[in-house]
């Protein structure tokens, strides 16, 4: 793999496993110290070990970054313990699919706490902690949800579509400092917290009206990820790259 990203420092939220574990491994391996974040020890540790077991370098983030203090005390430590601060995914998520009737106040709050009250508070630190002149890159994690939805899924949906207006308007105001802001909107993904949410049946009926006959992958949507947040993609700002194999814009 190449080294695209070496001397960057990262901070990846929800990285403890799924998304979030790939993205930081395969930015450790093109080169990036990368500051791996979530909940509880026991799910960063591991990915640290990983990193740093293959000649990368990585610190450990536990912190729950679903308060505007937790956030900002993620990317403040990642900026002290790199020495700068160059990249932020924003992956964290707290997903549950309700019908209109059952929505319950709880859930809407703490989806909205993870995915999109923290990218706000994160959006605010980054400015802060970002070289002025060098600039940085922002990915946030959105979904083909945000673009074409289901039922049962409307705080989920409403929340993801709020995300690429965040992600364009933060483009056009950070530009001006070299800031990139991007989104990417994976498809179904298996992994440990989209589980409860699949079943063979589901899957099968994915996979027969996707163009290239597969479910993605973690690496598909880290390497993406990654692309984003590398120099390769230096004049590309304000924009959502859809890693879907091809299945929302050809089934209509």
């Amino acid at each position: 793999m190449n080294q695209d990203l070496l001397g960057r420092v990262a901070l990846i939220t929800g990285a403890g496993a799924g998304i979030g574990k790939e993205t930081a491994l395969q930015m450790a391996a093109r080169g990036a110290t990368v500051c791996v974040n979530d909940l509880k020890e026991e799910l960063v540790t591991p990915v640290v070990h990983e990193i740093t077991a293959h000649g990368g370098k990585a610190f450990s983030i536990v912190q729950n970054i679903a308060s505007r203090e937790g956030i900002r005390d993620a990317i403040r430590r990642s900026f002290e313990l790199g020495g700068r601060f160059d990249i932020l995914v924003n992956n964290a998520a707290w997903v549950r699919y309700q019908a209109i009737p059952d929505i319950a106040p709880e859930t809407i709050d703490r989806m909205l706490d993870v995915g999109f009250k923290s990218v706000i508070w994160s959006l605010q630190e980054a400015v802060a902690v970002m070289d002025p002149v060098r600039g940085g890159s922002i990915v946030n994690v959105a979904s083909v949800a945000a673009l074409r939805s289901a039922a049962n899924s409307v705080v989920y949906s409403g929340i993801k579509a709020a995300i690429l207006g965040v992600t364009r308007a933060a483009a056009a105001e950070l530009g001006a400092r070299n800031i990139r802001v991007n989104a990417v909107c994976p498809s179904a993904v298996p992994t440990e917290g989209t589980q409860r949410n699949r079943d063979a049946e589901r899957d099968a009926n994915r996979i027969a009206r996707t163009p290239l006959g597969r479910l993605g992958t973690v690496e598909d949507i880290a390497r993406s990820i990654c692309f984003l947040a590398g120099d390769d993609a230096g004049f590309i700002t304000a924009q959502a790259l859809t890693v879907d194999g091809g299945i929302t814009l050809t089934n209509i």
